[in-house]
């Protein structure tokens, strides 16, 4: 049952008594047959998320259909909410500078099939990994940063991603700070990993920072852009533990295998429609 084709209905709203039998209700009366289910009732803010995965066979309607008879019922109880299909895979634009370690990463997650999505193209302001990236059958697209200039840029990335579709943009240690007007025109759409375990050591070199304060862990978050530098929702972090043996260099190198991991399992939550943001946080059903 694993490799069959689903819909995945992701929800937040006011929490309520009813909400899972309303929803329960519609699928079920339908035919339809629940094949995951997860719930979370926020006490504090008084809000509900929920995703459900639906075997696609066991529902009589495609999508377009399943949205206008749901409809009601996300109204009704003032939902916020998407259905998706599984055999739909995202597109996924990839940025990155020099430093590649979580671009050889992703694609080798992606060639091999663990990371299921398409990646339309590849945008750097360095000409590094051109070859690289061809040698996978994707665009390469090489945006020089001028530092007088930096709007075209951005401009540009902006135009790249409107020409592919793409549903999301994955910074895989990407040195450039976006625009506050892009990272409002994708919101939740944006991905990022920070060689850090934010909020600790924001902005440049945290490794630099982490070292000058004697830290015993050190870590990576994986975070949604926001127009506030390295501050927007977090969707996975993990840490490793150093001593006073550890250089700087030491440092960067324990680090980047935790930024490809975390960045790897950040992706896919979000690929696979299991992040859910309200406000600065996420729920997250892994």
């Amino acid at each position: 049952m694993e490799d069959k084709r689903r819909y995945i209905l992701t929800l937040s709203c006011p929490d309520r008594i009813g909400i899972v039998a309303a929803v329960s209700s519609f699928v079920a009366g339908n035919g339809g047959w629940i094949v995951e289910a997860h719930h979370h009732a926020d006490g504090e803010a008084g809000r509900f998320f929920m995703r459900q995965e639906i075997l696609a066979e066991s529902l009589p309607f495609d999508l377009p259909t399943f949205r206008e008879k749901f409809a009601p019922i996300g109204a009704e109880f003032g939902m916020v909410w998407q259905i998706t299909d599984s055999a739909v895979p995202k597109r996924m634009v990839l940025l990155v500078s020099k430093l590649g370690h979580c671009l050889y990463d992703l694609l080798a997650r992606w060639r091999s099939g663990d990371l299921v999505m398409e990646i339309p193209g590849v945008i750097s302001n360095h000409e590094d990994f051109r070859e690289l990236v061809t040698w996978h059958g994707i665009p390469f697209v090489h945006v020089p940063v001028d530092p007088d200039h930096k709007g075209a840029v951005f401009s540009e990335i902006a135009a790249r991603f409107d020409q592919w579709q793409a549903d999301g943009m994955v910074l895989a240690r990407y040195m450039q700070i976006l625009p506050p007007w892009l990272c409002d025109r994708l919101p939740g759409q944006i991905l990022n990993i920070h060689h850090s375990f934010l909020p600790s050591f924001v902005g440049a070199k945290p490794y630099h920072q982490a070292y000058a304060r004697g830290v015993k862990l050190i870590g990576a978050t994986c975070h949604f852009v926001t127009a506030e530098l390295d501050a927007g929702p977090i969707i996975e972090q993990d840490v490793i533990r150093i001593d006073h043996s550890d250089a700087v260099s030491d440092l960067v190198r324990y680090g980047k295998d935790i930024e490809k991991t975390v960045l790897a399992r950040g992706l896919r939550y979000f690929l696979e429609d299991r992040v859910l943001r309200h406000g600065n946080k996420t729920v997250v059903f892994r």
